[in-house]
């Protein structure tokens, strides 16, 4: 579990295939590795990732295929900045919201408007994830908690400080990069609850 508060601004070293459709990806972080051990979880771009190996403030962790073809990480290239959180303790504050590191489609950046401190984004939603989004909720766009400022059919708008345009990949997305979203788990499972009353009524 996340908190979707990134600590580190990490970069890509190198992804090696490991046969089939998965991928070794070795990532730069040397404030998440300070004390990351094997089976670790750190979220990568909002992904949830297992340490296999930590050596000199690199870890490497393993990215099966359906990780590939449901994220964006499979568009990450050696050099590439990416955004790094360790899993929460359970005696740390929730700065953001409570985030699964499970990613539920790939957006995109649609336009960026800058003011004077602060920039809209907007980010077009995948079919399907908009009953999920709402104005003044969370969401986590590659790993970072956001939230609505302004929702659509198929869009939303967040405003970022100039803190997270710095200490972010999101300060730098171009309209049209691919980003990791992942929404409010509580609205799916109010979803799930819900309709299983009403199914249940209708009997």
């Amino acid at each position: 579990m996340f908190t979707g508060i990134v600590e580190e601004l990490g970069e890509v070293v190198r992804t090696t295939e490991t046969g089939g459709d998965s991928a070794l990806v070795a990532i730069r972080g040397p404030l998440v590795t300070s004390d990351a051990r094997h089976g670790d979880s750190i979220a990568v771009n909002g992904v949830c990732l297992t340490v296999v190996d930590v050596d000199g403030g690199v870890f490497t962790a393993d990215v099966m295929g359906e990780t590939l073809r449901r994220t964006a990480l499979g568009a990450l290239r050696p050099g590439d900045p990416v955004n790094l959180e360790r899993a929460a303790a359970l005696n740390s504050r929730l700065g953001g919201h409570l985030v699964q590191g499970h990613v539920d489609g790939v957006g995109e950046v649609i336009s960026r408007e800058p003011a004077a401190q602060w920039e809209t984004v907007r980010f077009r939603l995948p079919a399907g994830l908009a009953r999920y989004v709402v104005e003044k909720g969370s969401i986590t766009v590659d790993g970072v908690s956001l939230t609505v400022a302004e929702v659509g059919d198929d869009w939303f708008a967040v405003g970022l400080i100039p803190t997270t345009l710095k200490l972010t990949t999101l300060g730098t997305k171009d309209a049209g990069d691919p980003v990791n979203l992942e929404v409010d788990v509580l609205a799916k499972y109010v979803e799930r609850l819900l309709g299983d009353r009403l199914a249940g009524g209708a009997r």
